[in-house]
Parts: structure tokens; C-alpha cells; sequence
């Protein structure tokens, strides 16, 4: 299977991870196609499945209770691992959606399968270290960001991290993830295009 492949070659990447190893894993995996606005993970549920995404682009954001704005707090994007971090982690409710962007396809892992992957394998348990490292780093590059940097310096790494994201995702959303508003992004993007 194609996506297994690709599976394959970014675990390899992310933490040399070997084909034995990563054979232990084959049973475990599903494909689950998803469509625009379909969520991965829902407000006050326990995110079970940590998946990799294929094909598409996810969105975890919260919504305001009394305004009904959303705010968006990370992008996935294909090649990446996808999960409500701090619910998956901890095994505890989020208290945030995740949801596709568009038409999507992931390969997904039980979070049991994982720990039994952990258990008969140290190359999985250095994975799981990975996964939890990653949503560290996620995390505090997300508020060093809003901290220390600009709205357009913001925004060249969220280009890095997506390069194809201006395809999949409607301006307003990533004019939220940065934390202004749309003009401004336009304004941004105008700014950059000119140099």
C-alpha cells in the first residue's frame, strides 16, 4: 500500500526507525478518508488515535462560548502527525476540536496499540518520545511566537512548516491562527510578494 510506504519513509526520517520495527506496526494501522469539516477529535472527548496525514490539512481550534468565534491554534498538513496533543498524551477530554480542512486522508493508530508497540519495541518507545517532544516544541514555538515575534515573521514559518497551506486554507482561518485579522494578513502578504 502506498500510504504504508510513505508511513514508513517518514518514520524512518523522524526517528530511524528500522523495518523490523516498524513491521511490528502494519496490523495496527487504518486508512480513513475524512471531509471538509469532519472532526478528528471533538470538544470533551479523549483523543484516542494519533494519525499521519496523506493527504489534506487539519485545524485544532477552540470555540468561544459566549461570541461563537473560533480561534485556530495548529495546522497538520500532509506528512505530519495529527492528534489533540495534550488530550492524547494525557488520555484526559480536550478542550479544543480538530477537524479537516478539506477533503482528507489519514493512516490512524489506537493509542492501546501504540503502548503495546512500546512495550516490544525500544524504537517505539524512542517514537513515542518523538511524538511527545514534537508537541513540546509545537507548543512553546507557538508562544515564543506570539511573544517575540511579528505578525509577518509569524507567518513566514507558519509558510515553512505549510508550504502548500494558502491552497487548502480560507485566508480568515490563518488570519486567526497568527492572531490578526484578515486585512492585515493581506496587508502582510502584499508586503512580502513586493520584495
Amino acid at each position: 500500500m502506498v500510504e504504508i510506504e510513505q508511513l514508513r519513509s517518514a518514520m524512518s526520517l523522524a526517528v530511524n526507525m528500522d523495518a523490523e520495527a516498524f513491521n511490528l506496526s502494519l496490523p495496527y494501522w487504518k486508512l480513513k478518508e475524512y471531509k471538509k469539516g469532519e472532526f478528528y477529535n471533538e470538544y470533551h472527548n479523549v483523543c484516542k488515535h494519533l494519525g499521519f496525514i496523506i493527504h489534506g490539512v487539519f485545524r485544532i481550534y477552540r470555540s468561544d462560548d459566549e461570541t461563537s468565534e473560533e480561534k485556530n491554534m495548529l495546522f497538520f498538513s500532509e506528512r505530519q502527525f495529527v492528534a489533540s496533543y495534550t488530550s492524547f498524551l494525557s488520555q484526559k477530554p480536550c478542550n479544543y476540536f480538530t477537524a479537516s480542512l478539506g477533503r482528507s486522508l489519514i493512516l490512524y493508530i489506537h493509542i492501546d496499540s501504540l503502548n503495546l508497540l512500546y512495550k516490544e519495541s525500544h524504537q517505539w518507545e524512542r517514537f513515542g518520545r518523538y511524538i511527545a517532544e514534537t508537541a513540546f516544541h509545537q507548543l512553546m514555538a507557538n508562544t515564543e511566537g506570539f511573544l517575540f515575534k511579528s505578525a509577518e515573521q509569524r507567518y513566514m514559518d507558519m509558510m515553512n512548516q505549510h508550504p502548500d497551506i494558502l491552497k487548502a486554507v480560507p485566508i480568515y482561518h490563518l488570519a486567526s491562527y497568527l492572531g490578526i485579522q484578515a486585512p492585515s494578513l493581506s496587508r502582510i502578504r502584499k508586503r512580502l510578494a513586493s520584495k
